[in-house]
């Protein structure tokens, strides 16, 4: 195998013939490019022999599952990749269009080692990428990752006889028969299923009618235009469109999914987002009741009530705060034995008995609907006003090089750190401490905090703060925080902010 370029012109001859893979795409715990501006499609059919390699390189069985989101190029991604892989000789079995849990959840039904979904989850059209794994639940983490770039880049796929392909249909019917189970709601619920056009269009709709939910539809028309927003329950343009639809249908709360339907994004009754780490609590709250004593795993963008939530802390609750993405939850998740894991932006990991591990919007759909089964005499809204007051920010990303962000975001750490240990405040208060698993998650004296992170998946810092004193603490600790990031002339504008 040759080594595939960081750059080749399109519209050339060299284009279509020779493998380009620009090596910022290979991120944390997936890989993810522009395409064809980061990456061609021999690129993609030489990171599908590098994973082939891989595989057999870790004495894993040679069969895969791989599927593709609904884009209008993911199929062609697909394909290129499943040439790849088949070089390697790999067994493909592709199951067609799907969501990324659907791939995960086949790796299970099909009883396959690996999985390879072709997707650029919630990233804009123009992206795309591959979310792999081969150790079910899990899915590469840094390592094998680091492990995969030095394969692919340096050009040490190794072909080898074998390769198969079959399509195998019937995967999609299956995946929602194992989510549908044999519930069905005792109560009414009249439930907004928002999906932005993409992929949850072809799963969520059906599923809620299934368990007895009146579905109001929301942009539930597949068409990989995205015409109306990107489909990212984070982003307040889609909570806000789903906030709308409720009260105008005074339907009883909204749920929202992203482009593969591995998240999933609460709006209640009364028109409030639910930012999902709360959602995380109320469910963590149900949850605890039934399995007392229980670990419950957070991401550092998370808000403080899974550790000092008094209902949580009454049936034997322990909170773990990890770092965030997909990969690194899911791993933390089984480490622990953890019953659940939450991200703030909308993966939940729900696991034995409960779910498989691995991160599903359809699976958190049914079971938010079963929350509101066994509290029949609740609404939504009764459920988020039950928690403690908060104030939080959304999730806030300014834009850094992915060239440079780590290495700003080390200085800015760096700049934390020292004023913590100058005994310089924040927001009026005094720094408790300064946690660096993930960034900086600098926590005052009372509880509040403040984020500052690399995004793994976009050219961007991660930005997050929660006041358990008021929205004017919220905005202060955002404005001292946003002051030591200005230091880096290197950091843009927000895609969103207070």
């Amino acid at each position: 195998m040759t080594r595939p370029l960081p750059t080749v012109t399109p519209n050339t001859w060299a284009f279509l013939r020779d493998p380009m893979i620009a090596p910022t795409g290979f991120r944390e715990y997936d890989a993810r490019w522009k395409y064809p501006d980061e990456i061609n499609l021999p690129g993609i059919t030489a990171l599908g022999l590098g994973l082939g390699t891989q595989i057999r390189a870790r004495g894993i069985a040679p069969v895969i599952a791989v599927g593709n989101d609904y884009r209008d190029y993911s199929l062609s991604i697909k394909n290129a990749l499943i040439l790849g892989l088949m070089q390697a000789g790999i067994t493909v079995k592709d199951i067609g269009p799907c969501l990324s849990p659907m791939a995960y959840f086949a790796q299970f039904h099909l009883d396959v080692p690996a999985v390879a979904m072709v997707t650029a989850s919630h990233n804009p059209n123009g992206w795309t990428g591959v979310k792999m794994g081969f150790e079910r639940p899990l899915t590469h983490g840094p390592d094998e990752m680091a492990e995969l770039k030095g394969i692919v880049l340096e050009g040490r796929g190794q072909p080898h006889p074998g390769g198969a392909y079959e399509f195998v249909d019937g995967v999609r019917e299956a995946y929602l028969d194992d989510l549908a189970g044999d519930f069905r709601m005792t109560r009414k619920l009249r439930v907004v299923c928002a999906t932005g056009n993409g992929t949850a269009s072809a799963f969520a709709p059906e599923l809620l009618e299934r368990i007895g939910v009146e579905v109001i539809p929301s942009h539930t028309r597949l068409d990989y235009t995205f015409p109306h927003y990107n489909p990212n329950p984070e982003a307040m343009e889609m909570l806000h469109d789903m906030a709308a639809t409720v009260r105008a249908t005074g339907a009883d709360f909204a749920l929202g999914f992203d482009g593969d339907g591995d998240r999933c994004g609460v709006v209640d009754d009364e028109g409030e987002e639910i930012f999902a780490d709360k959602m995380g609590v109320i469910m963590a709250r149900d949850l605890s009741k039934i399995y007392p004593n229980a670990t419950f795993v957070a991401d550092v963008k998370s808000t403080g009530l899974f550790a000092s939530d008094p209902e949580l802390r009454k049936h034997g609750a322990r909170a773990d705060y990890w770092k965030t993405g997909h990969s690194h939850m899911k791993r933390r998740v089984r480490e622990l034995g953890a019953l659940a894991g939450f991200e703030k932006s909308g993966h939940y990991f729900l696991a034995e008995p409960v779910g498989r591990g691995y991160d599903c919007g359809m699976r958190v759909a049914v079971e938010i609907c079963k929350l509101m089964d066994r509290n029949p005499e609740m609404s939504m809204s009764d459920l988020r006003r039950a928690l403690p007051v908060t104030w939080s920010t959304p999730t806030m990303s300014p834009w850094c090089a992915d060239t440079e962000k780590y290495q700003v975001l080390e200085r800015i750490v760096a700049r934390l750190v020292a004023k913590h240990e100058a005994g310089e405040p924040v927001a009026c208060r005094t720094i408790k401490e300064v946690v660096t698993v993930n960034g900086a998650r600098v926590i005052l004296d009372n509880g509040s905090w403040g984020l500052v992170r690399a995004s793994s998946n976009t050219p961007n810092l991660v930005v997050v703060c929660e006041s358990s004193e008021s929205e004017a603490e919220m905005r202060a600790i955002f404005a001292d925080l946003d002051a030591v990031i200005r230091t880096e002339p290197g950091v843009g504008d927000y895609d969103q902010t207070i």
